[in-house]
């Protein structure tokens, strides 16, 4: 199960349409580990003149790696932290993550990230069962 999914919220849910500040406090409080990434790089972008912010360092542990992929392979939930932090995600492997200004999207940068090439080129032996 990718979310902890209080009653309350699944109550509403059931109901009708949902807050979505109560669905990433929900993403937040279930997935801490690729919240607080995000909202780092996040950070580290808007504090910066770089067009991205990545991360290059591998989860802690199996439970972070499987937040992080939970996070990142889910619409809704990609896209709620994307519109939540004012970002647009990129994702290779297992943990690199690069967070882009929205308006980069399709930029020469950001294609370069997400092209096929950078996916074999960002590849080790190490990196095949994550």
């Amino acid at each position: 199960m990718s979310l902890d999914v209080s009653p309350q919220l699944l109550a509403e849910a059931e109901s009708g349409p949902i807050r979505q500040e109560d669905f990433l406090e929900t993403v937040r409080t279930s997935l801490p580990y690729a919240y607080d990434l995000i909202a780092r790089l996040a950070a580290e972008l808007d504090s910066g003149s770089a067009e991205f912010a990545d991360n290059r360092t591998p989860p802690p542990s199996e439970r972070e790696r499987g937040q992080l992929l939970r996070a990142l392979s889910s619409d809704a939930i990609r896209g709620g932290l994307e519109r939540h932090f004012g970002v647009a995600l990129a994702f290779q492997n297992c943990h690199r993550v690069a967070v882009f200004r929205p308006e980069d999207r399709g930029c020469e940068t950001h294609t370069r990230f997400t092209s096929p090439r950078a996916q074999i080129l960002n590849q080790s032996p190490g990196l095949r069962d994550c």
